[in-house]
Formats: C-alpha cells, structure tokens, sequence
C-alpha cells in the first residue's frame, strides 16, 4: 500500500526516539501493520502460524522488519504541524489559550508551527490598544466584553514562570460560560460562512500577546498570516495595518514567520475584486522589503501564496505568482481538503479515489514550482479531511484517520516538507481538541 509505504519510510527514524505527537499519529499505521504487506524495499517479512482458540477463524500473523537505514525522504522536524483560525478571536475562545490543559496538549505535538490564518484572515485588522472599550471612554459593548477578560485575567493564578509563561487554571464556571458565548456565536460564524459575507475582525495588542504566549509556551513556531484585503485604488496592497502589527511585534521581540492572505484564488468571491498572480507577487515583494526595515524581521521566513485546490485558475494564479516572487518565499504553500463537508457521509471516508486526489494535486504544484524555482520546498498549509467546517461524528472522529494516515505517508513520500493540520481547536468538526480541552480522535 502506497499509504503506510510512505508514512514508514519518510524518513523517520526509529519510533523510540520519534516526538510523542508523531508517535501518536503512528499508532493507526503501526496497527494496520498486520494487515498491509509492504514492497521488498522495506525489508524481510515473514509469515508465522498463530494459534487459534476452538470455533475460531484462522489468521495469519505478518512481522515486518522495517529498514530505516536508506530513507526514501528526510522531512522536516515540523513536519506536523497545526492551524488557528482567527475565528477564536470572534468567539472568544483565544482569551484561553493560556489554559495549562490545552498549553500541556500542545507541547505533545511540539516541534511544529502553528499557523494562524484562515478564511477570516484578510478580514482582520490591527490596533495597538491595550483595552478598546477604555479608548472609547465608556461603556458600550466592548466594555462588557473587557470585563469578561478582566476576570479571565484574574483566573491566572497559577503561572509556569519558566520562559515567563502564564498559563492558567480556569474555573469551571468560567469554561461553561465561554461554552455558551460560543455556542451562540457559533451560528453568527455559520451564517457569514454559508453567506459568503464576513465581518471584520479586531486583533488588539492584547489579543496578539496570548496568542504568542500560547505558541511560545508549547514549544510552538507562530506564523501569521496578514490581511491582504486591504488594497489601494490601484488594487496594490496597502501595507499600513500590517506595519503597525510589525512594529509592535518587534517591540515585544516575538519570533515569528510570515505569510500574506489565504486562498487569494476566493477573493473575488469574497470581496467581488480579483488578485492576479503577478499582483500578488508584488505585494510578497512588498512585504519582504518591509520586514527587511525592522531588525527583528530582517531575516524572518516568509511562506506563500497559500493557494487553494490546483485547479486551472489557481494554477494559472501560481504561475504568475512563481515568476514574480517565486524566490522570495522560503517555501510554496498551498490547500487541500478531501470531502465537501456539507454532503460527506462515513462511507467517503473510504473511497480510494479520494486517496488518489491529493496524489494529482501534488503533482500539479510541484511542476509548477520547479519550473521556476527547482528545488523549493513546498508546504501543504491547511488540510483538512473536509471542507466547510466538517461533518460532526465524522472529521472529528475515527472514521477519518484512514484519509489523515493517507494524508501523511504520501505527503513524506512525495517530499512535502511540512503539512499543517486546520484546526487545533474550535473550527468546525475538523479541529484536534474539543471545547472541553479534551483530545479527539
């Protein structure tokens, strides 16, 4: 099978000195071990008689003698890694990234980056306040909220002062009343996602001090995604917002990479106004010339376009992308998700077409890539089992580790370098960890 072919011989090294994420996600692939039979490349196999209670099926025993010596690709040390939607600011949820249960979760799967963008991405915007509802002078509704805040930040009281961490332990009344503001603001997220019709998003000084906090905690690598929405007349990228995010960052010398816009192939969708690929490369161009300003970002990596699935647009989009900017990101990224998640049923999961999707699509984006720029990585930045939030019971649960196992060893068997996984927490039915901070399958 091409799928535990890939996974065992991605260059990983033995499992005893495997990251305990990694060895986690083995362990479907390790079970299955029984059933699949690999090539002669993977080393000796043999058959042995196993013995059978009375009134029992015979079967056959397979032990595999894996060579890990001569490794069909060296990947990343990041190679899994995780995804934020910036959603968790709208729905609150981002104001408990310091919980020591979900900060303990997510040193299992370190080293990784975590990425923070998604489809609310180019509709988010930067003030560097401290407190909005105090700048405005009195109540209103954001007054309520930073009381709400207030009490989370009092709920701290257990702080790791290792690497000047704060990491809390909330009080249950305080998770089930962040339940429930979510579970309302649940429907507001759905109704802009099946409306095509997003509202803009405030990130404040604050808000991005927790979200590095969380990242650096975990043994995390942030990547921000900025908003490339906000264009000038002339459709360039107007880069103001994004230098004041800059700046501040660099005042609090957080390290952190950095990406512009995501799935910039929707945006005429999204806003009814086209970025071609050309465009886009420029405004790369544009952005690497401004983190060469600031000291702290001279050298940071920068990551991009993030395109969606390869279709013949997005592939014309990569193309102008590539001739313009091809050298200036460190690594060409794009999306994939299986299953349309409003139609999904548990018998997709296992359909050996949708295995050979993402197969083709690697293909795709690596003859583009190194037809102008041979040799770059590439980064599969965004997979999820299915699109649209996903399906409960279904992306979240067991049913879809034989598309996630698929996912992995074809990924290491082709030579993608990292695949980051949407979402860590409180996106849809495709997320890792569940609002009780409890890990799902």
């Amino acid at each position: 099978s091409e799928l535990i072919r890939g996974f065992l011989l991605s260059g990983m090294p033995c499992p005893s000195s495997c990251p305990p994420g990694l060895l986690a996600l083995m362990a479907p692939g390790l079970a299955l071990m029984a059933t699949f039979s690999l090539p002669s490349q993977a080393g000796d196999r043999r058959t042995l008689p196993v013995e059978k209670p009375s009134g029992v099926k015979g079967r056959t025993l397979i032990l595999l003698d894996v060579n890990t010596k001569s490794p069909v690709r060296i990947i990343s040390e990041n190679f899994l890694s995780l995804q934020l939607d910036p959603s968790i600011i709208h729905d609150g949820w981002l104001d408990f990234l310091s919980s020591r249960r979900l900060v303990t979760l997510a040193r299992g799967l370190a080293p990784a980056f975590l990425r923070f963008a998604g489809k609310r991405t180019d509709f988010l915007q930067f003030h560097n306040v401290k407190n909005p509802a105090k700048s405005r002078g009195g109540p209103g509704p954001d007054y309520y909220l930073k009381n709400y805040e207030d009490d989370i930040v009092r709920s701290d009281i257990a702080l790791d002062k290792q690497k000047g961490c704060k990491i809390a332990q909330h009080p249950d009344i305080m998770l089930e009343l962040q339940r429930e503001k979510a579970a309302q603001m649940h429907l507001v997220l759905l109704k802009e996602q099946f409306s095509n019709t997003y509202s803009n998003l405030t990130l404040t000084a604050r808000s991005l001090d927790k979200l590095y906090n969380f990242a650096d905690c975990s043994g995390l690598h942030l990547i921000f995604a900025l908003n490339a929405l906000r264009r000038n007349p002339n459709n360039s990228w107007n880069s103001s917002n994004a230098l004041s995010l800059l700046k501040y960052s660099a005042s609090k010398k957080y390290n952190i990479s950095w990406e512009l816009g995501n799935e910039p192939n929707n945006y005429r969708t999204l806003i009814g106004r086209s970025v071609n690929g050309s465009q886009l490369g420029k405004d790369y161009i544009q952005l690497r010339s401004l983190l060469q300003l600031i000291r702290t970002y001279s050298k940071a990596n920068l990551y991009g376009p993030n395109i969606g699935r390869p279709r013949k647009n997005v592939i014309a989009l990569l193309e102008g992308f590539m001739k313009v900017a091809g050298s200036t990101v460190d690594a060409v990224t794009w999306q994939h998700y299986y299953i349309d998640g409003r139609v999904s049923k548990v018998t997709d999961f296992l359909k050996t077409r949708l295995l050979d999707t993402l197969s083709d699509q690697i293909r795709k984006i690596q003859k583009v890539v190194n037809t102008y720029t041979p040799g770059k990585k590439i980064w599969l930045e965004g997979v999820g089992v299915t699109s649209s939030g996903g399906m409960n019971n279904l992306s979240d649960s067991y049913a879809a580790g034989f598309l996630w196992l698929n996912t992995l060893g074809l990924l290491a068997n082709q030579g993608i370098d990292v695949v980051v996984r949407h979402s860590f927490l409180d996106h849809g039915h495709n997320h890792l960890v569940d609002q009780n901070f409890n890990p799902l399958p």
